[in-house]
């Protein structure tokens, strides 16, 4: 017997599944049901989107309905995290196939529970459509209680730059997944859904941090769009990162570098940010860096990274 598919649950069915039990906040005063939510906020409102589109964010070959899940709500949290916010609530737009199973559809919603649960939102509400192939888009709401927002152009000449979280795990778990293995396991499960640093951007916000982005597309990556914002050098050591040992595991098996992940590799949405002096900088992040005067650039130990991949690029 077939298990039956979200196109014989439909719309209105698979709408009450995903939404059964999820967790509430006191911001969000109308959540799922009608034909738009009520939330409360102070003012600035932070606002991010993030769209995972099948074949190209995720593929259900590696992941399961729990991790995409997971997944959606943690990319777009960690962006509020990273303008030194508190996220609030999410809303969700669900495009699936109809032949996609219920049961399915019952680990994404309890991996969108267990996202909301751990990064402290509520699911305000969203929409179902049917399509050709899984698309997940999720909208985050934040306030930054009485702070003004860290944005990508403060960086000081004299700053250091630190790092909260961890970085070239779901690189190497992409690299493993992508020579067919499942092992180690950690970085697998990096890749299907990141760990991100809950709390850790209003508590850089407090500290006095200058600058800040979330880690999506890789270290240089994302600290070059914080060059270029504050038109400022940024000069990484190379010596500041301690090598994991599952990075260094799937490298010696692959034949990959181990730094080349922890400053290229993306998707494990740490934060990065500067800040005025070390002692400004909180307990549990790295300092990696510095800010020189300069044309924006992202330098290694005071060089240039030796070839143009610095992390991903979309198009």
């Amino acid at each position: 017997m077939s298990e039956p598919t979200i196109g014989e649950l439909g719309e209105f069915g698979l709408i009450e599944l995903i939404t059964a039990d999820l967790p509430e906040t006191p911001a969000v005063v109308i959540g799922p049901g009608d034909d738009a939510a009520g939330v409360t906020l102070e003012s600035p409102v932070l606002v991010t989107t993030d769209v995972l589109v099948e074949n190209v964010h995720f593929r259900r070959a590696w992941s399961t309905g729990a991790d995409l899940g997971r997944k959606a709500i943690a990319v777009n949290v960690a962006d509020i995290e990273a303008m030194g916010g508190r996220a609030v609530a999410v809303t969700l737009a669900l495009s699936a196939p109809p032949d996609t199973t219920v049961a399915w559809a019952r680990e994404f919603a309890a991996g969108v529970r267990a996202e909301c649960a751990a990064a402290g939102v509520a699911l305000a509400g969203g929409d179902i459509t049917g399509a050709g192939e899984l698309v997940v888009s999720v909208t985050a709401l934040g306030v930054t209680d009485g702070r003004a927002p860290v944005r990508r152009n403060g960086c000081r000449v004299g700053d250091v730059v630190a790092v909260r979280g961890r970085l070239g795990w779901a690189a190497a778990g992409l690299v493993v997944l992508g020579r067919g293995f499942r092992s180690p396991r950690v970085v697998v499960e990096a890749q299907r859904a990141p760990e991100v640093p809950y709390g850790a951007g209003a508590e850089a916000a407090e500290a006095g941090a200058t600058a800040m982005i979330d880690v999506s597309d890789g270290l240089l990556a994302d600290l070059g769009h914080l060059a270029r914002a504050s038109g400022v050098t940024i000069d990484v050591t190379a010596g500041a990162f301690e090598i994991p040992e599952p990075l260094q595991a799937v490298a010696a098996a692959t034949g990959t570098d181990p730094l080349r992940l922890v400053l290229t590799g993306g998707e494990d949405h740490a934060l990065a940010a500067t800040f005025p002096a070390p002692d400004a900088v909180p307990d549990g992040w790295l300092v990696v860096g510095t800010v020189r005067a300069g044309d924006p650039a992202v330098l290694v130990d005071g060089e240039p990274w030796p070839d143009e991949d610095r992390g991903w690029k979309h198009f």
